[in-house]
């Protein structure tokens, strides 16, 4: 009783600071707190010397044959790895260079300024902080953390810190377009019509999550963010040059290595739900580093905790057959999301809960 007294002592501490992992490390520290150090890693720990696929968008509009190859891809993609990356999908590489400077600048900026955003009131639109589950999970993990919902309603813009707020704002509307293609992509997959993961509203909801990762004084004991699942439909990644990123595949990690201009895509729990696991929803994790900042950005397509929207998603009826039948049960969006929340990024599936 006494060890689990402190450990929520020293945890209620660092959070009351609200500075972060970044304020922490900005004081030099070269031993890091003891509710970071993670448990050790079981099982085959060698990497997969394997990339997931790297695929090209150009023409997927304009040309027939090209669309048909590129839903091969994606189908091959999505059913292997849950991973893939895109290149050549109309987000100019200028944007997204100003949107990860945008989120390094915040970051970096004030300590006090950036005090103003931190909380865990997950009703608001932008919510600042170290580890939405730093009370729930295992270990807390080498990273701060901005959550903006941007749909289905979005924030004023004022809402957002200036260091990041018209950027966000610009590239948050190309992402709803590149998000529109992606699920028709998906929806011809998995043998639907174009539209069918837009008419279900996939892409209704949006959250963007900026990570911070900074420079970690002891990275082989801890992590940047845990083994875990996505909790949404779908998520776009931008990441920076440092890396770090890796993905289960048959029990063995795989690099996602950076390359300047791609996006990484990745299936999310939600869609394995509605998909009868015909797309896959994969475990991933990003190491902790002694260089750095690392800077992500993740958009999440999901309306997340969102009270208005109570659409129930199940198992798609024109997917199920007698030799498929349903393996979940239907739940909404806010219903998944607060039992992801609740248990934490612990290394178990959320969608274990739903199962049939």
């Amino acid at each position: 009783m006494a060890t689990a007294y402190d450990r929520t002592r020293e945890l209620k501490a660092f959070d009351e600071t609200k500075s972060g992992v970044k304020g922490l490390a900005d004081t030099g520290v070269t031993k890091i707190p003891q509710f970071f150090i993670q448990p050790p890693e079981q099982g085959d720990l060698t990497l997969l010397p394997i990339e997931i696929p790297v695929i090209d968008l150009t023409g997927v509009e304009t040309d027939a044959a090209v669309r048909g190859e590129v839903v091969k891809k994606f189908k091959s993609a999505s059913e292997t790895f849950g991973f893939f990356q895109v290149v050549n999908h109309g987000i100019p590489t200028e944007v997204l260079d100003e949107m990860l400077e945008g989120v390094k600048q915040f970051n970096e900026a004030d300590m006090e300024l950036k005090k103003n955003y931190y909380t865990r009131d997950v009703s608001k639109k932008v919510v600042f902080n170290s580890n939405f589950d730093l009370y729930q999970a295992p270990a807390a993990n080498w990273r701060d953390t901005m959550f903006i919902t941007m749909a289905p309603e979005s924030p004023m813009p004022d809402e957002l810190p200036a260091e990041c707020r018209d950027i966000t704002f610009k590239y948050v509307h190309y992402i709803k377009q590149l998000g529109i293609t992606l699920f028709e992509l998906l929806s011809e997959a998995i043998g639907l019509k174009r539209s069918f993961l837009t008419d279900i509203e996939c892409n209704k909801g949006l959250s963007v999550l900026s990570h911070y990762y900074p420079p970690c004084p002891e990275p082989h004991l801890t992590v940047g963010t845990s083994k875990h699942a996505d909790s949404d439909f779908l998520t776009v990644l931008l990441q920076d040059s440092i890396g770090g990123l890796q993905v289960l595949y048959e029990n063995r990690w795989i690099d996602v290595l950076p390359l300047h201009g791609a996006l990484v895509i990745n299936i999310g729990d939600l869609l394995q739900l509605i998909s009868n696991e015909k797309l896959i929803s994969v475990q991933h994790r990003v190491l902790a580093n002694s260089t750095g900042p690392r800077v992500s950005v993740a958009c999440f397509f999901s309306t997340h905790l969102n009270p208005t929207c109570n659409r129930l998603y199940g198992p798609i009826k024109e997917l199920i057959t007698e030799d498929n039948p349903p393996r979940y049960k239907e739940t909404t969006v806010r219903d998944f999301i607060l039992h992801y929340n609740g248990k934490g990024l612990d290394g178990r599936s959320a969608l274990d809960y739903f199962r049939v």
